[in-house]
Formats: C-alpha cells, structure tokens, sequence
C-alpha cells in the first residue's frame, strides 16, 4: 500500500480544518425552518431604574433576545457609529463609550462616572438583527443617581421646524441646568414633543437643534431655537428652530410678476411678526430717477388672496383695501407667546398638533399704481426690513422689467378675447 509523503498529507489536514473554521464562522438560520422575520427583543437592562448607586463603576447593559448587528459603520468615539446614534446619555459632554457584545449594548461615560449625580441612559429605536430586522419599539429610558434620592421633576414640550412650520421629529433637545450649565439631552418624538423627567428640579435653559446628522450634538450651523423655564410647572415648552443669522438681510432677487405687481426675494428667512408698515419702500424709474408710487408691502398669502386672477381694474380698485388685512400680523409677538408657555392656542383632543406661527418666508410683494414699462429699468430701495433673528437692515437692488408677450395673458389680468369665429355659410338644398 502507497503512502502519501507527511508533507501533504499535513497540507491536506490543514485545508480541511481551514474549511471546516469557515463554515463555522457563518451564523445561518438553521435550514428547513421559516425565514426569521422577527426584530430583536429587548429582554432586559442594568442597573434598575431610579435606582441609586453611590461610587457606581459599571456598565449599563440592554440585553437583547438574540445576537444584534454591530451596523455598518463601528462605534469609535466620534459619534457617527451606528450604535452610538442610538444611545443619548447625559450629563455629559462627551460621545459615551458604546460597546457591542453579541446580544448585549453596554454604555458608560468616557470621563467615568461622576458622584452625586443623576444618570439618565435612553436606547432608541433602530437595533437590528444579522437578518436586518429592525425594531421599531420606542426608546428604552435608565435613570439612576449615583448618590442621593433620584428626582421627580419633569419638563414638556414640543418643538417645531419654523422653516416648514412642521413638528421636527428626531431633534436633539439639550436641557441645561442652571447656574452650572449640567447638561441633559434627550431626542424629540415623531411628534416633535419632548417630555424630560426625571430632572433635577430647578431653572433650565433648554435648546432644541434640527441635528441632521443624527450625531447628537449641537453646532453653531444648525437651525435652532432656546428659552429658559422651570421644573415644576404645567406649562408646555414650545421651541421654534430656525438659521440664526448676525447680519441683516439683502436683496437677493426682485422680478415683476405682472404690469403692477413687484416680487422681492431678500437673502434670510424674515421676522414674520414685523409690522409691514414700519419697513419703507421706495421705486424710482432709470435713467431720469422719476419716483414711482408704490401701494405697502404684503406677504404672499395676502397678495394671492387679494390680487390673483382678477382684471387689472378690480386690482386697482382692491388697493384701497386695508393693506394688511389679510396678513398674519394680527398673531401676538413671540415673546408674548413664549411667556405663556405654550402656542396660546386650544388644540383638540387627539388630532395632530397644529403651528401657533406662521412659517418663515424670505418673500413680499409690492404693488405699484401705474403698470411698469415694457424692458424698462427701475431702483427699489428697501429700509428697515428685519431677519428672523431680529437683525434689521437696508436692502437695495435693481428690477428689469422683460419684454410684453400679448399673446401670453399676464397674471392679473382678464385673457385676451379670442378672434371672432366667421358664421358658416347656408347649407344650400
């Protein structure tokens, strides 16, 4: 009987062993069974809730019902990981280490734990299986003190994207206890409402950030709204995010929509409580610098709903209407609604949450009394006008007006009658 040289038949054993860790290393469904469909389930968390725990040194855990995905992307401490877009934990300044451990997430701040202060950890939704199943279930919350008595205070709210007059899902809410700036996050519901508790009582300057990066952390770029409340009180905090800008606005487009109609598009979102008549316009035919009178300023909503789809002579004679009348100037100032707490306004029972505010716009129109000529040029000045911020400024800018099509009907006034149809001759019998 031949047999093999040592040499191979050690190289064999070696492939087959190699084979064999391979197929190992793969975590497969068992064959013959149904496809597993089913999301991770969250069997069980340390340390209790509203436990407290002096010189606590551990992790906290979520334990899940099967092995979860790490994601795509590993949790390195810059906040971007796929675990650690779902583990808020305050106070801290810092991303929190965040570990995968087959079924297990643990969780622990990078500085350590600090004494005498209250912890909160919350796991949101989104942990998924090595099948890609993802759980939808809502955030899983883990307060506990690490000395003293855990706290019962809580903070309401809602907040909302000014620039779309939307609920902002998923925003980051930054609550910052006053005098020592301790700060405690949390993330807005698919509502936009936030509630915070349990907090520490006392005064709290709380900041809402769009965060569309999902990072969980606030930059100056950001739109985003703050105001200062306490705990212990019934009132609803309403947050309003929006670009925050330091310089006034400019004129960044102007354009004729009909013979008498004037569009201005400035460079920022304006203050939609500004009284319309406190900004001053002028418009000056070029070359010879001839004025132009001019009728105020409106919103667009305002404008359509007085001047569109009517003959130029209802337009003209529409203009001695109340100027703003139509315009949502008759809202209270913000600060009037902030200092109540909430919107000022009854929502009812069970239906989606309504904006208190108008949305922002960069855009008013203007209206003059004599229509504007054909390819002519005209300078419009604009003073006072203020951002959403609050910075007022004074805008200037150029309108060049196009050339009249006739065959086209302009947006204001009546259609051009068709050419009469020649009768047809008499059927002859």
């Amino acid at each position: 009987m031949r047999r093999e040289p040592r040499g191979r038949r050690r190289r064999g054993a070696l492939a087959t062993a190699l084979m064999l860790a391979a197929g190992c290393a793969r975590i497969e469904p068992p064959p013959g069974g149904p496809p597993d469909s089913a999301p991770p389930r969250l069997e069980s968390s340390s340390p209790e809730p509203l436990a407290s725990l002096p010189g606590f040194d551990g992790e906290v855990e979520f334990r899940f019902s099967e092995v979860i995905s790490e994601g795509s992307t590993a949790s390195q401490g810059t906040g971007m990981g796929d675990l650690e877009r779902l583990v808020v934990l305050s106070p801290t300044t810092r991303v929190p280490e965040v570990r995968w451990r087959r079924n297990r997430i643990t969780v622990r701040p990078r500085e350590g734990w600090q004494p005498n202060t209250v912890y909160r950890v919350e796991l949101l939704p989104g942990v998924t299986d090595l099948r890609n199943n993802r759980s939808t279930e809502g955030g899983t919350v883990i307060t506990f003190t690490t000395g003293g008595t855990v706290p019962t205070d809580t903070l309401r709210g809602r907040v909302w994207d000014w620039t779309t007059g939307r609920p902002a899902a998923g925003a980051l809410i930054e609550a910052a206890l006053l005098p020592d700036t301790l700060i405690y996050r949390f993330v807005a519901d698919s509502g936009g409402g936030f509630a915070l508790s349990p907090l520490p009582s006392g005064t709290y300057l709380v900041t809402a950030a769009l965060d569309p990066e999902r990072d969980r952390r606030r930059t100056g770029r950001e739109a985003f709204d703050s105001a200062r409340t306490e705990t212990g009180t019934r009132d609803s905090l309403e947050l309003w995010m929006f670009p925050h800008d330091s310089s006034g606005p400019r004129l960044a487009e102007i354009a004729s929509t009909d013979s008498l109609s004037i569009r201005l598009r400035f460079s920022q979102l304006l203050d939609p409580f500004q009284p319309l008549d406190s900004i001053a316009v002028t418009v000056h035919a070029l070359p010879d610098s001839a004025p132009v009178a001019t009728g105020p300023l409106m919103r667009e909503a305002a404008f359509d709903s007085l001047y569109r789809a009517r003959p130029v002579a209802d337009s003209l004679a529409a203009d001695s209407l109340a100027p703003d009348s139509l315009a949502l100037d008759s809202l209270p100032p913000r600060d009037t609604l902030r200092a109540r707490g909430d919107s000022g306004l009854k929502q009812p029972a069970g239906a989606a949450p309504q904006p208190s505010r108008p949305t922002l716009s960069d855009r008013l129109m203007l209206r003059v009394s004599v229509p504007l000529v054909p390819e002519g040029r005209y300078a419009v000045v604009v003073r006072g006008i203020r951002n959403a911020s609050g910075v007022r400024a004074d805008a200037n800018g150029v309108l060049e007006v196009g050339a009249r099509n006739d065959a086209a009907p302009r947006v204001g006034e009546p259609p051009a009658r068709p050419p009469a149809t020649p009768a047809a001759p008499p059927i002859r019998k």
